[in-house]
């Protein structure tokens, strides 16, 4: 008689389901998608990942962590194109979701209908604190989110929100920790206080 415990039945019945891993900047996010789809991987599962073809910071095909851990991916211009990409495949991980466009709610919905594991992790909130891209529909249709936090890095509570710390009002600006750092909520009316003076 074999026995699994709660965990292992979780890993390997979690079929058609929607998983947003969110938070700021420097948060551990795409961390954790790594963890999940190496996990899936160990368990023999097909996995298939994707990234937004605008984000090169550390890699063109690559999804990388700030801890540099990777692993392989698809740079996509469009959420229609994951559909394109996805048949047999038991697992999709999707990092750097905010940069996508709003049919990724809909793409995900589909895979998820279709019994593909969906794993997401992007920011929820923009430098101005503004929910950002699909992320929050997406965190409504998801059957699990995970928030992360990175630590502030004024204080050393859980951060809130990722402040921008060049001048540049474009919504996208792809950076690190050059030109963003996180702050917890406290800190980060300071830190506007203090721009606004």
């Amino acid at each position: 008689m074999v026995v699994f415990s709660e965990d292992h039945k979780q890993e390997t019945c979690r079929r058609g389901r929607i998983e947003v891993i969110c938070g700021s900047m420097f948060s551990g996010k795409t961390e954790e998608l790594i963890r999940r789809l190496k996990r899936a991987t160990f368990a023999k599962q097909k996995v298939e990942i994707f990234k937004p073809a605008i984000d090169t910071r550390y890699s063109e095909q690559a999804v990388v962590s700030h801890d540099n851990n990777s692993i392989q991916s698809t740079p996509v211009d469009s959420s229609a194109s994951i559909l394109l990409f996805s048949s047999e495949i038991d697992v999709v991980g999707i990092d750097e979701a905010q940069f996508f466009d709003d049919g990724l709610i809909n793409v995900c919905n589909e895979l998820a209908n279709r019994g593909i594991r969906v794993i997401i992790a992007g920011l929820d909130m923009d430098f101005k604190g503004i929910p950002f891209g699909p992320i929050p529909a997406l965190c409504a249709i998801a059957d699990e989110v995970t928030k992360v936090h990175a630590i502030c890095v004024k204080c050393g509570n859980l951060a809130y929100v990722s402040h921008r710390t060049v001048a540049n009002e474009k919504r996208v600006l792809l950076g690190e920790k050059q030109e963003y750092e996180p702050l917890c909520r406290c800190c980060y009316q300071q830190a506007l206080q203090k721009e606004h003076k």
